[in-house]
């Protein structure tokens, strides 16, 4: 797992667009079925895609300040707010519409929605969907997320968008971190700032996307153990590590190292879900792709008229 998570993080560096923990979701899916693992690892894999991937959420909420967030301005955060809303809202109902299996569209409407691969396993730790869904709904965020890198650009450029409109309309719309911290580097330094910025004002809501999810699920659950948490521990862990990182109570130094070993993590944790992964069971989600493809176009479209209201 080690060797995966290095691996991967390297490639990262290299694949522009692509994260190291989405590309460690590959290489799981790879080793399990083309080689196949050892059921001793079992117990290590099972740990990381649970314990790992909770600490590393958490330490997500590191990296999100709301000063910095709030000085983004009312509209800005108006349009995260309602293109993340809209999208996931619409993406569960299309999904119903289409066939899709109700906990795989949830994962693919959070995906969307919120922040990619990190959202999809974060959802995936509440919802009672198995590997294959998670497969499916990264696989999703990675198909168009990567495809946006070049689109957004392209459109923005035949619609005469600012390089501030750019980064708003990639912040608010494209899937993974990653993703819009390529579109804002080639577009500028001053677009990649706004860009990531508004892209963290989304992950922020990932803590109250879950934590309802969550509730409601196990408000409807005859079988729930007396005394369980409404809301999961890791998701309360993020929204403290974000009230201490609005504090200040971060070193910079601190600061600066987080995002590097919550993206180790994050590849980690990712690796062990891809190693649980069949391929033949999933490459027979055509309507997933469907559906994720209907929800980029509603959240690139719903933010994109953001965009041109709030300037």
């Amino acid at each position: 797992m080690i060797v995966a998570t290095v691996l991967a993080t390297a490639a990262s560096r290299v694949v522009t667009g692509v994260s190291a923990a989405v590309l460690a979701v590959g290489l799981g899916v790879a080793l399990t079925n083309l080689v196949g693992l050892h059921a001793r690892l079992a117990p290590g894999l099972r740990f990381a895609s649970r314990r790992v991937l909770r600490l590393a959420i958490v330490l997500l909420g590191l990296q999100i300040a709301l000063p910095e967030l709030l000085a983004l301005g009312g509209g800005a955060l108006a349009v995260v707010a309602v293109a993340t809303g809209v999208t996931f809202g619409a993406t569960r109902w299309i999904g119903a519409r289409l066939g899709v299996d109700p906990r795989r569209s949830l994962l693919i409407a959070t995906g969307v929605s919120v922040c990619g691969a990190a959202a999809v396993a974060a959802m995936h730790e509440v919802a009672g969907s198995d590997d294959d869904d998670a497969a499916a709904a990264v696989s999703v965020v990675v198909l168009y997320g990567s495809a946006s890198i070049v689109v957004l650009p392209l459109l923005a450029g035949a619609l005469g968008l600012t390089p501030h409109q750019l980064g708003l309309w990639a912040g608010a719309s494209v899937h993974e971190v990653a993703q819009v911290a390529a579109i804002g580097a080639a577009a500028g330094t001053g677009v990649l700032a706004s860009a990531v910025a508004v892209k963290l004002a989304r992950v922020l809501l990932l803590a109250p996307m879950v934590g309802l999810v969550s509730a409601a699920l196990r408000r409807g659950a005859a079988d729930r153990p007396a005394g369980a948490p409404v809301v999961p521990l890791f998701v309360a862990g993020f929204v403290a590590a974000v009230a201490v990182r609005s504090l200040g109570a971060v070193p910079a130094e601190v600061a600066g190292a987080i995002p590097g070993l919550t993206s180790a993590l994050l590849a980690a944790a990712l690796f062990a879900l891809g190693t649980g992964i069949d391929l033949r069971r999933l490459v027979r989600g055509g309507r997933s792709l469907l559906l994720g493809g209907i929800a980029t176009v509603v959240i690139g479209g719903i933010s994109l008229a953001g965009v041109l209201i709030v300037g």
